[in-house]
């Protein structure tokens, strides 16, 4: 088995955020190749590490067998969306922080074989469950004009989505379909043009692998059940490299911060989504200069984090 080099991205910003130490309990809930966990375990934290990829959890099982941090972690192949019976099933009714680093790894992008890149040939399949039955293939071959237009829309934030959708429906209605990577990559292209510095096929890929893996609904799923989990005094980071999902994290944690308003009868009171939480941080944490020319991946992750107000804090 192929063991990946991996560079968790924003690493210092996030064990900062979260304030490790000996007795607390912590879920990480994309795991990956254990980078960010790893730093809790060295802290003294216990992890409950979830991932749905099942090789992440073979590589992280052979490459750490002999490391007594790794003791501390709890490995559990399944979905952030199910986080509450996860942490349940492990003996836990709260916990001391939640970390989320959604999107894709770099192992599963660097692996042509697992579909997620158009610049490697492979077949065109990015589930990172690949014990689940759809692959984006699938999605291009059974989905309707109309559905695909709305993937690319909501998922891929594609200008030219209905153009695109209309193209891939006339192609597939001439019999030609699209099972690997580089072929649909070139399709896109031809179809569209190449305009500025990003491929064309960007937003189109990004599109198709959050529709196969519901990445947006286990999300939302997880923000929920997460903030239910946390301790007074817990905190939920959550690193998002796309505007979609962080977006969706901005609000979410802004809803639940609330505003207070004013009454017509005088005074105020707080408004918002229960339960309350404070931000740390208004804005979100990006990577330092270093960090961005050692990983340029890390250049689009965002790092923001929502703390469980103490009993004692007044907000």
């Amino acid at each position: 088995m192929a063991v990946f080099a991996h560079k968790p991205v924003l690493l210092e910003e996030t064990v900062r955020a979260l304030r490790p130490c000996a007795g607390k309990v912590f879920v990480d809930g994309t795991l990956g190749r254990a980078g960010h966990a790893a730093a809790l375990l060295a802290a003294g934290a216990r992890v409950i590490g979830i991932d749905r990829d099942g090789q992440a959890l073979e590589e992280i099982a052979a490459q750490h067998a002999q490391d007594p941090d790794f003791a501390r972690l709890m490995p559990v192949k399944g979905t952030h969306g199910d986080i509450a019976e996860i942490v349940h099933r492990a003996g836990f009714s709260a916990v001391d922080g939640i970390l989320l680093d959604l999107g894709v790894s770099s192992p599963q992008l660097d692996e042509g074989a697992r579909g997620f890149s158009f610049m490697r040939e492979g077949p065109l399949d990015m589930r990172m469950d690949r014990t689940q039955p759809r692959t984006a293939a699938d999605i291009l071959r059974t989905a309707s004009e109309e559905e695909l237009a709305g993937i690319f829309r909501r998922f891929g934030e594609e200008p030219q989505a209905r153009r695109l959708a209309r193209a891939l429906a006339a192609a597939r209605a001439k019999g030609i379909s699209f099972e690997t990577t580089t072929k649909l990559a070139d399709f896109i292209s031809r179809a569209v043009g190449r305009h500025g510095a990003h491929h064309p096929a960007t937003r189109v890929f990004q599109a198709l692998r959050m529709a196969v893996n519901d990445e947006f609904g286990e999300l939302q799923r997880a923000l929920e059940a997460g903030l239910a989990l946390l301790k007074p005094g817990g905190r939920f980071a959550v690193i998002t490299f796309e505007s979609l999902t962080d977006r969706a994290v901005k609000r979410f944690f802004a809803a639940h911060e609330g505003r207070m308003v004013s009454l017509q009868g005088g005074g105020a009171e707080w408004e918002g989504d229960l339960p309350r939480v404070r931000l740390p941080d208004r804005k979100p944490i990006g990577a330092s200069a270093a960090e961005i020319e050692q990983n340029p991946r890390a250049r689009s992750a965002k790092l923001r984090v929502a703390e469980m107000p103490r009993k004692e804090e007044s907000l």
